[in-house]
C-alpha cells in the first residue's frame, strides 16, 4: 500500500484550502497512493476572523461533503485537519475521509498554550482499520508525548500519521527545526512503525512555518523529507507481510 504526506500552504480562504486539498489528492491518485495526510487545519486554517465569520460553519459542511465525495471517487483515504464545531465548543480535528464512505475523527489532545484559549482539548485516541492494516493519526503537540504514540503502536498501527502547522516567529521555527524532525523519527524507532508527518509550509497568522515534511521508516531511517518551501507530495510503499521481518 502507497502512503502520503502533502506538504502544502494554508491560505486564509477555507474555498482556497479545499482547492489546493483536492487538487493534491488528485494528484496522489494518479501516483497510486492510496492514503494520503493533510496538515493541521490544513482545510480551515487558525485565523479567528475567518473561523468566526458568518455563513463559516455552513461553508465548512459543504467543503466536508465535497472532500468525502472526492474521496470515494478517487478511491483514496484523505486525512484532513480542520477546525470542529461541536456543542458550543471547537476541536483542533483530524477528519479521516475513506472510500467506501466512512469518515472517523481524531481531536488533537495536547494543546499549546495559545491554543487552549481557544480550542477544547480531545480526549481519545484514534486507531483505524483500512484495507487489511491499522492506522494511527495525532496532531503536532502530541508528538511530544510518548506514550500516545505507543498506545497506538500497541493496537497495531502500521503506520501514524502526524498533521502539524509549526507556525513560530521566524527565529524560532529555525532552532526548533532539529526538534521537530526528530520527535517523528523517534517514533518510528520506538514503535517499530512507519510515521508520516504532514506539515505546513508558508506564512499564516503572523507565523512561518518551514516545511521539513517528512516519512521515518520502523528503523528510524528517514525515507524521505521535503524542503522548506514548496509545496509538495511524499510517498513511501508499506510492505505487505510477506516483506516484513
Amino acid at each position: 500500500m502507497r502512503l502520503g504526506a502533502a506538504q502544502m500552504f494554508i491560505a486564509d480562504s477555507l474555498a482556497v484550502n479545499e482547492a489546493a486539498i483536492l487538487r493534491l489528492a488528485a494528484e496522489a491518485a494518479g501516483r497510486g497512493v492510496e492514503l494520503l495526510a493533510f496538515p493541521e487545519m490544513g482545510l480551515t486554517g487558525y485565523n479567528p476572523a475567518t473561523l468566526g465569520r458568518p455563513g463559516f460553519k455552513e461553508e465548512l459542511e459543504g467543503a466536508l461533503v465535497r472532500i468525502t465525495r472526492r474521496a470515494v471517487d478517487l478511491g483514496v483515504g484523505l486525512i484532513v485537519g480542520r477546525a470542529e464545531f461541536a456543542d458550543e465548543r471547537l476541536f483542533n480535528t483530524a477528519s479521516v475521509f475513506l472510500p467506501d464512505g466512512s469518515v472517523h475523527t481524531y481531536r488533537k489532545i495536547y494543546l499549546t498554550d495559545a491554543e487552549a484559549r481557544y480550542f477544547t482539548p480531545g480526549t481519545g485516541h484514534l486507531v483505524f482499520n483500512y484495507k487489511g492494516a491499522k492506522f494511527g493519526v495525532i496532531i503536532c503537540r502530541d508528538q511530544n508525548y510518548p506514550e500516545l504514540a505507543r498506545q497506538i503502536a500497541a493496537e497495531g498501527a502500521r503506520a501514524l500519521f502526524i498533521l502539524s502547522a509549526h507556525y513560530y516567529q521566524p527565529g524560532e521555527a529555525r532552532w526548533k527545526l532539529p526538534k521537530n524532525r526528530a520527535l517523528p523519527i523517534a517514533r518510528a524507532v520506538e514503535n517499530h512503525c512507519y510515521v508520516l508527518l504532514a506539515n505546513a509550509v508558508g506564512s499564516h497568522i503572523g507565523m512561518v512555518s518551514l516545511g521539513n515534511s517528512l516519512i521515518a521508516d520502523p528503523e528510524g531511517g528517514l525515507v524521505v523529507m521535503a524542503d522548506e518551501a514548496s509545496e509538495t507530495l511524499l510517498t513511501c510503499d508499506l510492505p505487505g507481510d510477506s516483506q516484513r521481518s
